[in-house]
């Protein structure tokens, strides 16, 4: 059974559930799931990822850098 370590954005306040966790598998794929669902997993490729991100960054008004 693979061991994954979920990250929390850090955009996310202590003692908030309802927020996007992360992992990432050696040579897999991007996975994500939202807090208060943890059984509930998608899958993204590290490109698709990357762009998801950027995108939310543009809409934000932030940087499109590296997510």
């Amino acid at each position: 059974m693979l061991s994954l370590t979920w990250h929390k954005s850090s955009y996310s306040t202590h003692g908030n559930d309802d927020c996007v966790e992360v992992a990432v598998s050696s040579g897999g794929p991007v996975l994500y799931r939202e807090s208060d669902r943890p059984g509930e997993i998608g899958r993204a490729t590290g490109h698709t990822w990357c762009a998801f991100v950027r995108s939310i960054k543009v809409a934000a008004g932030m940087p499109a850098g590296r997510p």
